[in-house]
């Protein structure tokens, strides 16, 4: 059984895009400037007030107090951004870029900013136990290692996109185990324990198709837990015991009649013995009871003729 990794998922109605943005540091140096001077002229302005001119100074007071609001308007633009980071940003509800340059950066004072996280994550879920396709229950966990790939996806089509990877990568995991067996009992087909890189690639490919509408990215997805569940471990495992007994004695029995036809040949082609229909088969017997059984044997020392 195939499984289809294809999910009917909603276009995403935003996609990422960069953002205006400067170079936040001569802009800081500047505000920090521009504030000082600001601050100098307010005290100037007051002390003209008081001093000198009223109207000069109360002038330059409301100058410097605009000067020192503008330039405080300006530096709240300033943001850091650590490596392995972006900012998402949003102007009255509107999405309008995002920032991925890490350093000291200069945006547009009046929008909101996100910090979205875009290192390598691992998600690892929860042992769950679900039916497999032959309806046993089965334990089965994964390891998802994924990554944030457009940031406008991740904050704007879902609500929570860590919730959202965890949710759609155990659906993923239950849909995969429904999907084919534990054990292929040795057949051809494809079963979790036999085929762990082909089922684990199916794995990836539609926790994929279920987070891309997320903006995320999944790298890798491994199986970290596989087993039947309690209820059924023992008699499984009986049943494991006995195809690998099965399986011995069949690798027994076929060497021992080699060795018999290998025996049979070389005593007639040396002349060693000359046995007739009723003497071979009593020997294929014995050599098969001395090959094929599971304990030593004693032997018997015939001292009569061959017949008695």
């Amino acid at each position: 059984m195939t499984t289809d990794a294809s999910v009917d998922m909603p276009v995403p109605r935003v996609r990422e895009q960069g953002a205006v943005e400067r170079a936040g540091l001569p802009i800081a140096i500047g505000a920090v400037a521009g504030e000082l001077l600001s601050a100098g002229l307010l005290v100037w302005g007051v002390m003209q007030a008081v001093e000198g001119s009223r109207a000069a100074g109360v002038a330059m007071i409301i100058v410097a107090a605009l000067l020192i609001a503008g330039f405080t308007v300006i530096s709240v633009g300033i943001t850091v951004i650590a490596p392995g980071e972006a900012r998402v940003l949003q102007f009255f509800g509107r999405y309008v870029g995002t920032v991925r340059t890490s350093g000291l950066r200069w945006v547009n004072p009046f929008t909101t900013r996100a910090k979205v996280s875009t290192r390598i994550r691992n998600h690892e879920t929860s042992v769950m136990k679900v039916n497999e396709l032959d309806g046993n229950p089965i334990e089965i966990a994964a390891v998802v290692v994924w990554q944030v790939q457009d940031t406008a996806r991740a904050m704007f089509e879902v609500d929570n996109f860590v919730q959202f990877v965890g949710i759609q990568t155990e659906t993923a995991i239950r849909h995969i185990a429904n999907s084919y067996p534990y054990d292929s009992h040795g057949t051809d087909a494809l079963s979790l324990r036999d085929n762990a890189d082909e089922i684990t690639e199916k794995l990836s490919a539609e926790i994929a198709a279920r987070v891309e509408s997320a903006g995320v990215r999944v790298i890798e997805s491994r199986l970290t837990h596989l087993a039947y569940a309690p209820e059924i471990a023992q008699a499984m495992l009986r049943r494991q015991q006995a195809g690998a007994v099965v399986a011995a004695r069949q690798l027994v029995v076929e060497g021992a009649v080699g060795m018999v036809e290998l025996a049979l040949e070389r005593l007639a082609e040396r002349d060693v013995v000359d046995l007739d229909e009723e003497r071979k088969a009593a020997m294929v017997s014995n050599l098969l009871v001395v090959l094929c059984g599971d304990r030593d044997t004693q032997p018997v020392v015939n001292t009569g003729s061959l017949y008695q």
